[in-house]
């Protein structure tokens, strides 16, 4: 999912008072109200504003959401912390900010908890009402029990928290070729080290927000005969729960090269040409990844055309080296002289 910057939202900087919050609030609350703003996206805006205002008015939950970091702005990937996924809001509907839409994925991943007790705190066990002999409020007991029971029953069949982290990982050419050692950075989240996840109160880790943020440097080794979107697992290397079983980190190849365009074991290069060498043919040297070749490119090329030399791609893991293609490009000179020109407008008239 997206991280959703809900100071930006709002129009507001990230030191804003809880006054300037509250005032921007109000007038954007006011602009795209779908009873006012009848435009196509008004109502996905008014959403999007209250969700903001529900999160950077409430003090607890502006406190866990500044805590994310800039690392995850400008509308990166964002991966929820431990014990927050799948987490449904549907039922809550609570406060002004929800009434004509429920929250959004991302909220729903950071603020779960929060929201699912402030849900149970409304609900309430019923209590133990008095009854006719004193004490009754047996049919109130069951049905605090059965409530006790049915959050078990809950629990037993909530999905196994997901620690494994997934992140690209960028390569090149040289990178597939000669498999050297590389380093990545990884950032995530998950339940605080120190007070295990409970929020509240004082914890010079998390500050009291129950989530910590963990960055760490891994180093690994480019697998040769690696391709583009393949993942490269480092065992061991993921979020860790409460009992200290650890999960994996899956590195996503995304192979590009500056030089060369990659198409599975097969190269691209463009290889430039004037217009006239075009029409009367000619020779170029071009560099592959074995060194320096001279090609011949037939007269009447046109712009696009490949031109295949085999062999002088990458390998596969069978041993089968790809094709090279050399694609042509016309390109018109830098500061054609009049002489060039006229020569050039002579060409156009013969061929109108």
């Amino acid at each position: 999912m997206k991280y959703k910057d809900y100071y930006e939202i709002l129009g507001v900087a990230r030191d804003a008072t809880p006054q300037a919050i509250k005032s921007a609030y109000r007038k954007l609350a006011r602009k795209y109200h779908p009873d006012v703003n009848k435009s196509k996206d008004a109502q996905d805006k008014f959403k999007d504003i209250n969700e903001a205002y529900e999160v950077l008015g409430d003090e607890q939950k502006r406190k866990r959401y500044d805590t994310l970091g800039s690392s995850w702005q400008g509308g990166a990937d964002f991966t929820p912390p431990p014990g927050f996924e799948g987490f449904n809001f549907s039922n809550f509907g609570g406060g002004q900010s929800f009434s004509s839409g429920g929250f959004s994925d991302f909220f729903s991943a950071i603020f779960g908890d929060i929201m699912s007790q402030q849900s149970q705190g409304r609900s309430g066990f019923g209590g133990f009402s008095q009854g006719q002999g004193g004490f009754g409020g047996f049919s109130d007991f069951s049905n605090f029990a059965g409530q006790r029971a049915s959050s078990r029953s809950r629990r037993a069949q909530a999905p196994e928290e997901n620690l494994d982290i997934i992140q690209n990982v960028n390569l090149t050419l040289d990178d597939i070729t000669n498999c050297p050692t590389k380093t990545v950075t990884i950032t995530t989240f998950q339940n605080c080290s120190a007070c295990h996840g409970s929020k509240g109160g004082f914890c010079s880790t998390c500050s009291g927000t129950g989530i910590e943020k963990i960055t760490k440097n891994l180093t690994f080794k480019v697998p040769k005969f690696i391709k583009d979107g393949q993942k490269i697992r480092l065992k061991g290397e993921g979020k860790t729960d409460a009992y200290g079983k650890k999960g994996d980190v899956y590195l996503v190849a995304k192979i590009s090269d500056k030089d060369y365009e990659i198409s599975g074991s097969t190269l691209i290069k463009d290889v430039e040409i004037l217009p006239w060498e075009a029409i009367f043919g000619t020779e170029k040297q071009i560099t592959t990844p074995q060194g320096k070749i001279k090609i011949k490119i037939p007269a009447m090329t046109t712009s696009g055309k490949k031109l295949r030399l085999k062999e002088l791609g990458l390998q596969d893991k069978t041993g089968k080296k790809g094709d090279f293609e050399a694609r042509v490009k016309i390109v018109i000179p830098e500061n054609l002289s009049t002489e060039a020109k006229n020569l050039y407008e002579q060409l156009k008239k013969i061929n109108s």
